[in-house]
């Protein structure tokens, strides 16, 4: 798992003051070991072929109170999930 950059750093505080509230409620979930354990175990479930993504990632946003108000983008096209912890902003 990537190490995350350190959110005492002086840049790291100038990115967090200039998110709206979905952002910084992304990047304080993100940080969360729980929320960080729930999603390394729906990625594992999904790369074993035991669930669907679309499954895993609807049992994830059920159980962690997340919206996604727009489409994924299609799997051709898809980059490094935002939703992933330890991706930075």
């Amino acid at each position: 798992m990537p190490l995350t950059s350190d959110w005492r750093s002086p840049h790291a505080a100038d990115n967090l003051k200039n998110l709206e509230r979905p952002g910084f409620a992304m990047e304080f979930l993100r940080r969360n070991p729980e929320y960080r354990q729930d999603y390394n175990r729906m990625a594992r479930r999904v790369a074993a072929g035991t669930v669907s993504e679309e499954a895993a990632t609807a049992d994830l946003a059920h159980r962690w109170g997340l919206s996604f108000p727009v489409q994924p983008w299609p799997p051709c096209m898809r980059r490094t999930g935002s939703m992933a912890p330890g991706t930075s902003s």
